[in-house]
């Protein structure tokens, strides 16, 4: 038997249009909406239920597509990306009286899809997805300066970024290995995940020898999607001998793509949903009742959860065969 989900909690925005992306920060005490209204709200938290508005932030000259919160090690910070093309950071000033734009980042000719930070133990580092078809990685330096980096990713849009978690499967130093004859030994290693209108998901790698994000060397193209990839999640778990990563479509299809060690190729199994969708198509055929918007891992990395446009949210978990199994549901 599934287990009980608690009742959802409704939250009076005061947004006057559509609502694309809602994230908590790192401790869940604050929320941040952004809206096609133009506006970023952000709210404190406080118990279960009271969601206290405490900033409205203005500036995008279109809807808001994306937000995502830096790790509180960096401060109250805040990353915005919108239609207009640009991405947005935003930082609380001292003694939390109200907040300030600290970052334009403009070298997107197209609407900016997606956002993401990078594992705190990488520094402020920020990617973004556009429909120009490239993506920016911004790193924010010691000395208070930014570089940007801007590369082409899918010829025909990019819709969606993850991050992988900061120490790769089985704390090897990198997907390259060991060079030059040195020991073995943890390090960090940076790579993402991103998702296209090409409806390819692709693999991207940071070459600290000419200092530059290039295609992953193992396997940099995931092949299965046939129509938009919506959404790609890399689970955050480390240590635990496989990488994950879930890529949701518009073809109505979730797959779970894993790879066993850094040199091993990526392997694909679709979810099964309980239920056959609303099209008629006979359960087992890998396919939702709608489009899926979004995926999300939870911090353990051991449940996705789904999200489809028939308004329902769904949370899958591995079981001891190494299938992923609806273990619950919930309808808006």
């Amino acid at each position: 038997m599934a287990p009980a989900l608690p009742e959802p909690v409704r939250v009076e925005t005061g947004h006057v249009d559509q609502i694309h992306d809602a994230q908590l920060d790192y401790y869940g005490r604050r929320l941040a909406t952004a809206s096609s209204d133009r506006t970023i709200k952000i709210f404190d938290v406080e118990g279960e239920t009271d969601y206290r508005l405490v900033e409205t932030l203005r500036g995008h000259d279109g809807p808001i597509h994306g937000l995502s919160w830096a790790h509180p090690s960096f401060g109250s910070i805040l990353a915005s990306c919108s239609f207009d093309g640009k991405v947005f950071i935003w930082k609380e000033n001292e003694g939390g009286k109200g907040w300030s734009k600290v970052k334009e980042h403009l070298l997107h000719t197209a609407s900016v899809n997606a956002i993401a930070w990078a594992p705190y133990e990488l520094g402020p580092i920020l990617a973004c997805a556009s429909s120009d078809g490239k993506v920016s990685v911004l790193t924010f330096n010691n000395d208070g300066t930014w570089d940007a980096s801007l590369f082409p990713a899918h010829s025909l849009g990019v819709t969606s970024v993850s991050w992988a978690p900061a120490v790769a499967v089985g704390s090897l130093t990198s997907i390259e290995g060991p060079e030059n004859g040195q020991a073995p030994g943890i390090t960090q290693v940076k790579r993402f995940v991103t998702g296209g209108c090409d409806g390819l998901v692709r693999v991207w790698g940071w070459k600290e020898d000419n200092k530059s994000w290039s295609a992953d060397p193992v396997q940099h193209i995931l092949d299965g999607h046939s129509d938009w990839v919506r959404d790609v999640a890399w689970a955050p778990s480390v240590g635990v001998g496989r990488s994950y990563v879930a890529s949701a479509g518009q073809d109505k299809a979730v797959y779970i793509w894993t790879q066993s060690s850094p040199r091993a190729p990526w392997t694909r199994t679709a979810l099964e949903p309980s239920s056959a969708p609303a099209t008629g198509a006979p359960p087992g055929d890998g396919k939702f009742g709608d489009v899926v918007w979004r995926v999300s891992w939870s911090v353990s990395g051991n449940v996705l959860a789904v999200s489809s446009g028939d308004g329902k949210v769904t949370l899958w978990k591995e079981n001891l065969k190494g299938k992923f199994e609806e273990v619950s549901s919930l309808t808006s």
